[in-house]
């Protein structure tokens, strides 16, 4: 059961009215018509959007708003009635003396009735996390990924059907706040403004956010016809809003876990990596996806958040765990890269066959000044699984004079990364092993003049 509604009926308000205020009566806060809330984690922050209808007399009417054992914050409450704002106004806010946690505003209403009223405010205490699930294929070429949204409030207020609204990664809240809460569609983007990382301090930026709720209807207004371009992607200028479909109950101190959407059959590819200097002797798996339209994706940025991923290993569906990570902001079109550690099932050895020196070089005192440095390798890889696999084999040389020659019989293909790496790719059908072999040339001292 949710708790008793913010806003309350406070006769003994009457007690410090003047001989003519007395006759106004407060108005009763009926309950809320709709809510909205739009979470922005990098400030602690949740935009609070009430419908609600008032029963309002023509004239003076007053209507108390409390928050006491609540995190919001009184400042930045403003009511406005659309469609009637020349007919509805807010003329002053008291606060009682002696009684805290709450307000009274004058109100000024040229109608008698029914008015449709919203009331916006700013409070603390309300988070948000991603977290998703995929499942691989038995072949494991493609993956259903399910995508959540847990959110957390501990501000000190129920909210009762509430649509929720979040915000993914760091806003300047003085530019951005209002024009992206005056936004109804799902991914809507805003647009391209040029400004600066915020350097000022949270609670000057929050002021001013505050300040600006009282032009909301015109910076929403100018928003919505606003030209949708692509997301901003540098700095701290990258973000994105999300709207949660539906409405949730989220009573204060509980979580909520909201689904955000939930894909099928994206292509992935498994891949196996070794770099000694990255990961050591251990060969990584990866599961590979980009976030577009070719993998049934790219509506929008992916949140930071943890992917648990399982496997699919019988006909009756039974799932196998395979490992969870952390991921990053996924922008549009960018590739994702899941590391799920050692595998245990791929192996690859390097092997140092034979090394020997030659072509040296004398200096006019008869000293060596440089030498040739060859070395034979042998790289033997190993597929202990049930299944084909795609491999990469990273071999960093450290300096930038050095000649290769890959012997034949060399699976797969190969490549130089940089000017001190190369990259060997091959696949590898299951329980099935191969070699590759190669020797290097280190130019040494003067011999790294020569031509390579």
């Amino acid at each position: 059961m949710l708790r008793k509604p913010l806003y309350l009926l406070l006769t003994g308000l009457l007690v410090w009215s003047t001989a003519v205020d007395a006759k106004i009566d407060l108005v009763t806060l009926p309950a809320r018509d709709k809510t909205q809330l739009t979470i922005y984690n990098s400030a602690d922050l949740t935009l609070v959007r009430e419908q609600r209808t008032l029963i309002l007399k023509k004239g003076l009417n007053r209507l108390e708003f409390g928050w006491e054992n609540t995190l919001i914050d009184p400042t930045s409450v403003q009511l406005y009635a659309p469609g009637n704002e020349s007919k509805v106004r807010l003329l002053e806010v008291n606060f009682p003396a002696n009684i805290t946690g709450s307000a009274v505003w004058s109100i000024e209403s040229e109608i008698d009735g029914p008015v449709a009223v919203e009331i916006t405010f700013f409070t603390s205490g309300l988070n948000w996390r991603a977290f998703y699930m995929g499942t691989l294929s038995k072949d494991e070429r493609h993956m259903h990924l399910d995508a959540y949204v847990t959110i957390q409030n501990h501000s000190g207020e129920d909210y009762e059907n509430a649509s929720t609204r979040v915000i993914v990664g760091t806003i300047h809240l003085l530019d951005e706040i209002m024009a992206l809460a005056g936004r109804d569609s799902p991914y809507n983007r805003p647009g391209t403004p040029q400004y600066l990382p915020l350097t000022r301090s949270e609670s000057d930026v929050r002021l001013d956010a505050y300040r600006a709720l009282g032009v909301a209807e015109d910076m929403a207004k100018a928003a919505a016809s606003m030209e949708v371009k692509s997301i901003i992607k540098e700095g701290l200028s990258e973000y994105f809003l999300y709207t949660i479909e539906g409405t949730e109950n989220i009573p204060d101190g509980w979580g909520k876990r909201l689904p955000s959407f939930s894909v099928d059959k994206i292509p992935v590819q498994n891949l196996y990596r070794y770099e000694e200097e990255r990961y050591g002797k251990s060969t990584q798996r990866l599961v590979i996806f980009r976030n577009d339209t070719v993998h049934q994706l790219g509506k929008e940025p992916l949140p930071d958040g943890d992917i648990k991923i399982f496997k699919h290993v019988s006909k009756d569906q039974q799932l196998a765990y395979i490992g969870h990570v952390p991921s990053k902001y996924i922008p549009v079109d960018q590739e994702v890269e899941l590391d799920f550690g050692a595998a245990r099932d791929v192996k690859i050895d390097p092997v140092l066959m034979s090394e020997k020196s030659e072509n040296y070089r004398f200096n006019r005192h008869g000293d060596i000044s440089g030498f040739d440095r060859i070395q034979q390798w042998e790289i033997k890889v190993e597929n202990n699984r049930d299944l084909p696999i795609k491999i990469e084999v990273f071999r960093n040389f450290n300096t930038p004079y050095w000649k290769i020659n890959n012997q034949e019989g060399n699976k797969g293909k190969f490549e130089r990364v940089d000017i001190d790496t190369v990259k060997y790719t091959l696949d590898i059908a299951a329980y099935s092993n191969t070699t590759l072999a190669y020797d290097i040339t280190y130019l040494e001292g003067e011999r790294q003049n020569a031509n390579h």
